[in-house]
């Protein structure tokens, strides 16, 4: 497996080799290591895809990342990882198999903030790749420095990637945006699912090599984490 991997030049046989292992096994070691070294944010919503004529809800989450480190590191190169998971509910006509908009309730998808990128563009960028997936075109977000990118990492109810930058240009990407894309629970509206909601877990992981300084401690302080102490 791992050769495979790494032997994968290209989103094509990348993608080949993630139909064939999936994003590998979880590592219990790691899941229980803490270091100030790695940071997780982890975040559980919900919005409503849709109305009965049109996509409705975006939901905007910024990321409290420890800016003043992460300018500090510079040109340190750093990954971020994203996981966006959610559960859809399968056409319940035949045809739905048919085409890949219109066997699931709702698609979700994530985008992030580019370093150079105001909020405002962030959202007129979303809007427009949800336009491209309603209308079956590839969308054209932000790819450069991702693992997948934005059409392989759309497939199924479980989207994950990884960007590998600099410490400096992931400070200036403060923002995600999670957005619907086109399913069933619109265009069936004698079942009246379009106002429903969808529920997500979107998980971000910030990993940098191991420096002199924290990234953990800061981020801790700003959302107000405490630790309990016993005597």
């Amino acid at each position: 497996m791992r050769r495979e991997l790494d032997a994968a030049k290209d989103t094509t046989a990348i993608g080949f080799s993630l139909r064939c292992f999936g994003f590998g096994v979880p590592n219990l070691e790691r899941a229980l290591w803490s270091a100030g070294n790695s940071l997780t944010l982890i975040a559980q919503d919900e919005l409503q895809p849709f109305t009965k004529d049109r996509s409705n809800e975006m939901n905007l989450h910024r990321l409290p990342w420890p800016r003043a480190e992460l300018e500090q590191l510079g040109e340190v190169k750093v990954e971020l990882r994203v996981t966006l998971s959610y559960f859809i509910e399968p056409n319940p006509a035949r045809r739905g198999w048919k085409n890949r908009h219109r066997y699931a309730s709702h698609g979700l998808r994530f985008a992030v903030q580019k370093p150079a990128e105001s909020v405002s563009n962030l959202r007129k960028r979303v809007n427009q790749d949800a336009r491209g997936e309603e209308e079956e075109v590839e969308a054209k977000g932000d790819s450069e420095g991702w693992l997948l990118k934005p059409n392989l990492r759309g497939k199924g109810s479980l989207h994950h990637d990884r960007w590998r930058g600099t410490a400096a240009e992931l400070a200036r990407r403060t923002h995600i945006v999670v957005y619907p894309v086109i399913g069933w629970w619109r265009e069936r509206r004698t079942l009246k699912k379009s106002e429903s909601k969808a529920r997500y877990a979107l998980v971000v992981t910030n990993r940098t090599p191991p420096t002199a300084i924290d990234i953990y401690q800061p981020v801790a302080v700003q959302v107000g984490i405490t630790i309990p102490v016993t005597t």
